[in-house]
């Protein structure tokens, strides 16, 4: 569950670290976000001379979360940390080109193929 004010780590090499959840795209009254959810956020910590800059606003995809996730069979997943990947604005495809830490299968389902093509682990 995210929601406004969460910070979540930046599991890409786009030079983003920190992003704090702003707004939750998906309809004027949407709390929460969840795996496969798409925030807009803002960069609170990051690399320098880097692609995404500190108080940049971006969008993000949500790749991990800390509040269990139940799947259609059943089972539960969760993670360690609560984790997002920047994306690009008009296409949708990330800005890094390497993506670290585990992401869940429920990513490549929702349509974020090229999320899930960089990932090297998936949950």
């Amino acid at each position: 569950m995210i929601q406004l004010r969460t910070m979540l780590k930046v599991a890409d090499n786009s030079g983003a670290k920190i992003l704090q959840c702003i707004h939750v795209l998906g309809g004027s009254g949407k709390r929460y976000g969840r795996i496969g959810s798409v925030i807009v956020g803002v960069v609170k910590v990051a690399e320098p001379r880097r692609e995404v800059k500190k108080h940049d606003v971006t969008r993000a995809l949500i790749v991990r979360q800390r509040k269990e996730y139940r799947r259609p069979d059943g089972s539960y997943v969760r993670f360690d940390d609560n984790a997002c990947v920047i994306l690009d604005e008009k296409t949708k495809k990330p800005k890094g080109g390497r993506i670290f830490g585990p992401i869940a299968r429920e990513i490549k389902e929702k349509g974020f193929e090229k999320v899930a093509a960089l990932a090297k682990e998936i949950v």
